[in-house]
């Protein structure tokens, strides 16, 4: 099958979720959404359970593909993690799946597949990866971080010319930090447009980028 039809199956999955609990969407009510016959749809993913894995496994890619434009929008250090933090408000706030990946809180209307690997025989290297692990919440945190401080630490990370170069280690908590007050801001959010203004008074300290070569190993 081509990209573009699995995609329309899993937007036409996505959207059957929108208006009813997960229980209650049919493959073939999906396969004739998006215009395909169901036997397809089941070549395709396998079961009921590989389309679950599947939609899970894209709008985790779709989120962490959001956190690397938020990375790249801006010059200056701290609006990179603010638009990181704004961005996973946002996503989560629109976004149910999202949100249970990134809070671990499934609710009833929601698929809830094992972030373990599961057993794959599937011919379609897209659904073998979605039958791969799958980020937990703890995941979530070191990805979003590693790539936070990647993004601050490489060529282009900005900074101001000639303040003292954060230390590689208060860089990573910095980085850790965001990610953290975001979802603290999904579990318990605060009054509209208090975001930015959360982050940034947790941010003092200065976070311009630590040598690369320090700033690329992981904190442990």
């Amino acid at each position: 099958m081509m990209p573009a039809a699995r995609e329309s199956l899993l937007d036409a999955a996505y959207t059957a979720l929108a208006r009813r609990p997960w229980s209650a969407v049919r493959m073939v009510d999906v396969a004739a959404a998006a215009g395909v016959s169901r036997q397809t749809l089941y070549n395709e993913f396998g079961s009921k359970d590989g389309l679950a894995r599947a939609l899970v496994r894209r709008e985790a890619d779709a989120y962490l593909a959001g956190v690397d434009r938020a990375l790249t929008a801006h010059t200056d250090p701290h609006d990179r993690l603010t638009a990181t933090a704004e961005w996973t408000t946002d996503t989560a706030r629109s976004n149910a799946l999202v949100r249970a990946m990134l809070t671990g809180c499934w609710s009833e209307r929601l698929p809830t597949p094992t972030l373990a690997r599961v057993p794959s025989s599937s011919a379609v290297p897209a659904q073998r990866r979605a039958d791969g692990p799958l980020p937990s919440p703890s995941d979530f945190v070191a990805l979003v971080r590693d790539r936070a401080m990647i993004a601050l630490s490489g060529p282009g990370s900005g900074g101001t010319p000639g303040a003292p170069r954060t230390d590689a280690a208060d860089l990573a908590r910095a980085c850790e930090l965001t990610i953290r007050l975001a979802l603290s801001c999904i579990a318990a959010p605060p009054p509209d447009g208090t975001v930015t203004d959360l982050l940034r008074n947790a941010l003092r300290l200065n976070v311009s980028a630590p040598t690369p070569t320090a700033a690329t190993r992981s904190p442990r």
